[in-house]
């Protein structure tokens, strides 16, 4: 079989990575049509052919634990490698290793040993793998306990055509590797949150996941598709998060973070959007924002319909580092997109554009007066170069990960 030849501008990538750019430019990069051309020509083909990237790509968490071909030994140093606001969740860290062997017989009030639901719910600390490649339908929403990991690496794991994962009032959780999408609407039913309790949920939203006051939260290297409503939400003041190295697609109101313009509590959430890629069949919000601090950082938009990244409350959102490629359309290719609140108002919202990659006509409106402190609380890790984000991002999404081999 022929070796794929890096082309030209994979090189450059590879020489930038080797030989330095720590540090982002302070203005956007200007729009060219031959750059449009290139990366509507080689986004998704380097995507196939960038295999040989798999160590080294300058995305940090990756590069902290993918190299090790003994990942399967070592799954919990996975708990080390998180960055930004959620950089502190530790998961299962230090707890067993329960495996899932049980892909059906969901019970959402007496859940039976050996499936996904008794494992979240209990209250000591677990690593929870998954035996063989399996389809999960939830009867009801899986009501997570504190101090889990979901980890999905060694399998194909897909939680799809029911509801899906609450994160509520609970801290310290990892999801990564799973394949989440069709999720549905729950509730009008009892469910059971821990071993000494059920009780009574009313309809849920049909998220992906949804993050309902939680805190400590990690959403690492899961694909993300064709939910009810979000596809991952965080609203309620929760806090502390990180959304990383996601693939998302097929999908209408993607990542809504912020219960409602007049929730104050939501006013003290940061929250790292990082490495994810937002593909085909996406429409809007990726994010849509209230009140908070958000870091949107070196994520690669290759499709949106209505706009990128949006939001209403005076939220302050920092954008760094990301490639944005606007759809053909015209009217649409603005990135940002500032709800509910005339210019008079929402001019004095602190949004900037740092060092974001525009093509295709893309532009970024910012507006505040760019108060140090405010993007203090939303600066959560150093941007790389917006030219490496096709680098960093090539393996969005649910890894294939075979044991004894690199991840």
């Amino acid at each position: 079989m022929e070796m794929a030849v890096p082309s030209l501008s994979l090189l450059l990538l590879l020489v930038s990575l080797l030989f330095g750019a720590e540090c982002i430019s302070a203005s956007p990069v200007q729009d060219a049509a031959s750059v449009v051309h290139e990366v509507e020509r080689n986004v998704n083909s380097s995507r196939r052919n960038m295999g040989y990237l798999s160590c080294g790509t300058g995305n940090p968490i990756d590069d902290c634990w993918r190299c090790d071909p003994n990942w399967e030994m070592n799954r919990q140093r996975l708990a080390d490698c998180a960055i930004g606001f959620g950089k502190n969740a530790i998961g299962g860290k230090n707890g067993k290793i329960y495996v899932v062997t049980d892909a059906g017989n969901d019970d959402p009030v007496n859940p039976k040993p050996g499936t996904l639901r008794y494992a979240v719910i209990q209250t000591e600390p677990l690593w929870i793998i998954f035996a063989r490649d399996m389809v999960i339908t939830l009867k009801e929403e899986l009501i997570m306990n504190s101090y889990k990991t979901l980890d999905g690496r060694g399998a194909s794991v897909h939680i799809a055509n029911g509801p899906c994962i609450t994160i509520q009032y609970v801290s310290n959780i990892i999801i990564h590797g799973l394949n989440i999408h069709d999720c549905q609407q729950g509730g009008n039913a009892y469910v059971r949150d821990s071993p000494e309790h059920f009780g009574w949920r009313t309809i849920s939203d049909g998220d992906g996941v949804s993050i309902f006051g939680g805190s400590h939260v990690w959403v690492d290297h899961c694909s993300l598709s064709n939910c009810h409503d979000g596809l991952i939400d965080a609203i309620h003041g929760s806090t502390a998060i990180t959304i990383s190295n996601n693939y998302l697609t097929h999908h209408d109101k993607v990542m809504l973070l912020g219960h409602s313009d007049s929730y104050m509590q939501d006013k003290n959430m940061q929250i790292t959007i990082a490495f994810n890629h937002f593909g085909e069949g996406l429409i809007q919000r990726m994010p849509r924002c209230r009140l908070g601090y958000f870091h949107v950082v070196n994520n690669d938009y290759t499709h949106w319909e209505m706009y990128a990244i949006g939001g209403s409350a005076n939220p302050t959102i920092n954008s760094q580092g990301n490639r944005f490629l606007a759809p053909d359309d015209r009217f649409s290719k603005e990135v940002t997109k500032h709800e509910d609140a005339p210019e008079s108002e929402w001019k004095n919202w602190n949004w900037r554009s740092e060092g974001d990659l525009m093509l295709n006509g893309a532009f970024f409106s910012p507006s505040g007066a760019g108060a140090s402190s405010s993007y203090a609380k939303a600066s959560s890790l150093g941007a790389r170069p917006s030219t490496l984000v096709g680098s960093i991002t090539v393996a969005a999404g649910a890894l294939s990960c075979k044991k004894n081999s690199r991840c």
